[in-house]
């Protein structure tokens, strides 16, 4: 599995996530989204919950973990980004 940068991985969730807000990939990285927001929280997230996704998924949601070490989580991309998978997942 290739490495995906944060940046690139955001870019690429949005698009996983709107292609199909109803999969149970989409809606577990979205899951994990949200989670990432929390840091005071320990971004509680499942790990477990990576078992169910496919590879492709799985690189995007480790994309997204890189956000949380290069202190992205909270930028005017990822609120940007965030805002679209919202809108996806709830079908506005």
């Amino acid at each position: 599995m290739t490495l995906v940068s944060g940046n690139e991985a955001l870019a690429r969730s949005v698009a996983f996530i709107e292609q199909a807000p109803e999969s149970a990939n989409a809606l577990t990285l979205y899951a994990l989204a949200n989670t990432l927001e929390y840091e005071r929280a320990g971004c509680l997230f499942k790990l477990i919950k990576l078992r169910d996704m496919d590879a492709e998924a799985r690189a995007l949601a480790y994309g997204l973990m890189e956000l949380v070490v290069e202190e992205s989580v909270g930028s005017e991309a990822w609120k940007d980004a965030k805002a679209r998978m919202d809108r996806a997942i709830r079908g506005v």
